[in-house]
């Protein structure tokens, strides 16, 4: 028996098992880690952003992807117009609400057509290019994230908040439910789970936790309810002065946040995870040390994140999406700083 312990114990797990052990806390050969970053103008179609994703995945042979589509198509799908940019992010062209009684034109839809189609099959195509070698998941940003993209400005929506919040709260509600009907058709197509993202909505500077608990809180549980059975639902909470120690009872696997000094660091984090919910924390690094640090910095903050959890609940990444111009040595540091 001490024999074929011993033979376990050593034995390498398949990428799929050491994302499993790693959410439940068990032992893992190795930490799983993963990076991702926009690839501006590969995310206009569906085969080119499974491509690009695909490409990276091989190259680093990352644990798990996250898939990163282009921010606008949350608005596209609500009559927002953007066009692409070359090296950066789409401009808006034209809005798809610019008053608040355009909020009465949002309708639930079924999250499996119009703009909808183009990511669900570039989730299909990178399901059938893994052939379950490794778990992904799909970007989701929240309801009042989307509502920033419908309306091409978060000023606006702060401005709703304050003067229209009935309006807004009506809308929102179609939003939230699109959302969970595209979030079911995401693991459908072989996502194992949604990568809930908060974007802006997460900073203190931008909304205060009173105001997220009304406009954005009952509207997230409502996308995370629907995909509660999926095995690798995680949420990222971005910017500086994040609310995610208000937001750490959400229903996911994983907790992901911006890294840096104004945010709680993953020792505070993970001590304030209660044994029985058996959520893990992913991150270590920040994405300004991704781009601009030495790969021996990178391998100093990935330390620090492993030994403060003791390799348990723990999946080495970035603390938000990479620059495109990250360096490869620097990419390269992550992966053997997590094996």
């Amino acid at each position: 028996m001490a024999r074929i312990l011993k033979f376990l114990s050593g034995r390498k797990m398949t990428k799929n098992e050491r994302v499993a052990a790693a959410l439940k806390g068990d032992h893992v050969d190795a930490v799983p880690v993963s990076a991702w970053w926009h690839d501006f103008e590969r995310e206009w179609l569906a085969h080119d952003l499974a491509e690009a994703t695909l490409e990276a995945y091989r190259k680093y042979n990352w644990d798990f992807i996250k898939v990163n589509p282009r921010a606008s198509y949350f608005g596209e799908a609500f009559g927002a117009k953007y066009a692409p940019r070359e090296g950066r992010q789409p401009d808006l062209i034209e809005p798809g609400v610019s008053a608040p009684e355009h909020l009465r034109r949002i309708e639930r839809q079924d999250g499996r057509s119009g703009v909808w189609v183009e990511q669900l099959e570039a989730l299909r195509l990178i399901a059938a290019g893994l052939e379950g070698e490794a778990p992904f998941m799909q970007t989701i940003f929240s309801p009042l994230a989307t509502m920033s993209r419908i309306t091409g400005s978060t000023k606006y929506v702060q401005r709703l908040m304050t003067e229209n919040p009935g309006e807004l709260l009506a809308a929102l509600e179609p939003v939230a439910e699109t959302l969970a009907a595209y979030s079911k058709a995401s693991l459908d197509a072989g996502a194992a789970g949604i990568f809930f993202a908060t974007v802006e909505w997460g900073s203190a500077d931008v909304i205060s936790i009173e105001d997220y608990n009304r406009f954005a809180r009952p509207f997230d549980l409502k996308v995370l309810e629907a995909v509660k059975g999926a095995p690798f639902n995680v949420l990222h909470v971005c910017r500086d002065h994040n609310h995610l120690m208000h937001l750490r009872d959400y229903p996911v696997a994983a907790l992901h946040w911006a890294w840096n000094d104004t945010n709680p660091d993953h020792y505070e984090v993970h001590e304030g995870i209660r044994a029985e919910e058996e959520r893990a924390v992913m991150g270590g690094v920040s994405q300004e040390t991704m781009l601009s640090g030495t790969p021996r910095e990178i391998k100093r903050e990935a330390s620090n994140a492993q030994a403060s959890t003791c390799l348990r609940h723990h999946l080495l990444a970035p603390g938000c999406s990479i620059d495109p111009a990250t360096p490869e040595a620097n990419l390269r540091a992550l992966v053997k700083a997590a094996r």
